[in-house]
């Protein structure tokens, strides 16, 4: 009978035990943050979380947004992803201050749950075509603008959200604060932090793959995700003001390996950041005549070097170099523009670099060599022994053997004037004047 008992009482414990993970450690919610620009890496980043949060069976994946914008195609990746997804997926604009602008726009109208910090704001979704032809009477420009607009339209009343704010955004540019946003059916919840969020959106009901779930979010626990290191590098040289550094940066190196050949390093150096300059440039509009105006900069600091020009070419090569970068990418966007405070350190850096560095180098190529007989040429010295034609001489401390044409005697001052023996190892010299 006790034994009985015992097992009862060991299955009671047993079928507590696998409650207890879920009732005392409760659920789990991924979070991620998403701070700067929409582009690839931020897509392939938000997609691996989300894969991520499926496999970790969390709750929801809450996506912490402050964003000026971004690219398109990237955006439309992201909401692809976002449709997809086997959790629910929240998109948070926070901190205060921060914003979902243009492509933060159509992130957060397209997840299942917006939330928003006071003192943030959404909105400015106008499309602005990378080149700068923004011309609203031209055909391309409609199209476009009648695509993102059917496009947010449609995620909007999927989502039960005011379509007509939402093509307003995109095609006349609004932009709403979180408590507007809320009042208008943008988004769903105005909250102070990322706990408060939890909680307010624990028991809520959202339409999973036409499934629908209720979340459990009071007390779960917070699974931060970050980005990856090869991630966090590729996003660093997206960066327009990165990429353009490399870009310079390899254009430096290889003309340093150019101009001495056998050096290796700035040889390598200039191919790789060239080469990372040209991913971070991928997705950029490149104008040419921006890139011309920058060789032509960097072409006439090297002309500066041989052609005394007293500070001529290198002015014109610094505001070549200037105008070249400010044109280099042309965008509308300010968020993918080259800063003007990054531009004139770099140019100044650069005419700095070849007005002393290249120059030292090359002034000590054009130097007198100093050593070996070459360098005795006129030195002086003194004669050791007579020299009637043959005779031995000091120079530098060093005896030499010497010939003369001239009759020279011991203890005179000579000037060595070349080399007499086809070895190079006899001084011509005469008696110094």
């Amino acid at each position: 009978m006790k034994t009985n008992i015992n097992r009862a009482y060991l299955i009671i414990f047993i079928f507590l035990a696998a409650l207890l993970p879920q009732t005392v450690y409760g659920s789990t919610v991924d979070v991620i943050k998403i701070d700067g620009i929409i582009n690839p890496v931020a897509a392939d980043f938000i997609g691996q979380a989300i894969k991520q949060a499926s496999n970790d069976s969390a709750e929801c994946l809450v996506i912490e947004l402050d964003t000026p914008g971004g690219l398109v195609e990237s955006t439309r990746l992201i909401i692809k992803d976002m449709l997809a997804s086997d959790v629910p997926v929240v998109v948070y604009v926070t901190p205060s201050g921060a914003r979902a602008a243009s492509a933060g726009t159509f992130i957060t109208i397209a997840s299942h749950i917006a939330a928003m910090t006071p003192g943030t704001h959404i909105g400015a979704a106008h499309p602005v075509t990378l080149q700068g032809g923004d011309d609203e009477k031209s055909t391309m420009f409609k199209k476009l603008e009648n695509d993102m607009a059917a496009y947010i339209k449609s995620m909007a009343t999927q989502r039960g959200r005011n379509a007509e704010w939402a093509e307003k955004a995109v095609r006349e540019s609004v932009s709403i604060t979180a408590e507007e946003a809320l009042k208008n059916n943008i988004i769903d919840l105005i909250c102070k932090g990322t706990k408060e969020l939890l909680e307010k959106i624990n028991g809520r009901k959202v339409i999973i793959k036409e499934n629908e779930k209720t979340l459990n979010t009071a007390g779960a626990s917070i699974n931060r995700i970050e980005m990856s290191f090869q991630q966090k590098f590729f996003n660093i040289i997206s960066d327009p003001n990165i990429a353009y550094i490399l870009f310079l940066v390899g254009l430096v190196g290889i003309y340093f390996e150019l101009q001495s050949p056998g050096l290796i390093f700035p040889g390598i150096a200039g191919v790789i950041s060239l080469i990372l300059a040209f991913f971070g440039m991928q997705t950029l509009p490149i104008n040419y005549a921006g890139l011309a105006l920058i060789i032509f900069g960097i072409f006439l600091f090297i002309i500066e070097l041989y052609v005394p020009s007293y500070g001529l070419l290198t002015t014109g090569g610094v505001i070549s170099f200037v105008l070249g970068s400010m044109m280099l990418i042309d965008t509308p966007y300010p968020f993918l523009r080259i800063s003007l405070g990054v531009i004139i350190p770099v140019a100044l850096a650069i005419a700095a670099i070849f007005f002393f560095v290249v120059g030292a180098v090359i002034r000590a190529h054009r130097a007198p060599v100093k050593t070996g007989y070459e360098g005795l040429i006129g030195e002086h010295g003194t004669a050791d022994t007579d020299i009637l034609e043959h005779g031995k001489i000091s120079v530098h401390g060093e005896i030499w053997d010497a010939e003369s044409d001239e009759q020279i005697k011991k203890g005179d001052e000579i000037e060595v004037t070349g080399s007499a023996g086809s070895e190079r190892m006899v001084l011509k010299v005469r008696k110094k004047s």
